[in-house]
């Protein structure tokens, strides 16, 4: 966790002390919990991104086509069925376009 993201936390939890268990009806400690579980989620996806852009970087430099490797990562999302009935359309419409 970055030393900003950590003094952040720091501070809303010394304002926390301070603030009441509900406001306007909202419980203050549960809306608390929640917003900084998303933060934590939104720091881990950051650095889960950074680390996939440092893998394909890798890839290229190994000397593999980063486009063609999302590719295949998106193949490897689909269903069977589904890879199969676009391989099928795509050769279908390569043949009819001569291809």
């Amino acid at each position: 966790m970055s030393d900003v993201a950590e003094k952040a936390r720091e501070s809303r939890a010394r304002q926390a002390k301070t603030d009441t268990p509900e406001t306007g009806g909202i419980a203050a400690d549960r809306l608390r919990s929640l917003i900084e579980r998303i933060e934590r989620l939104e720091e881990e996806r950051k650095a889960l991104g950074n680390d996939i852009k440092d893998i394909y970087a890798e890839a290229k430099s190994a000397g593999f086509d980063v486009k063609v490797l999302r590719q295949l990562i998106s193949i490897r999302r689909k269903e069977p069925a589904e890879v199969e009935e676009q391989e099928s359309l795509l050769d279908i419409y390569r043949r009819a376009l001569g291809m």
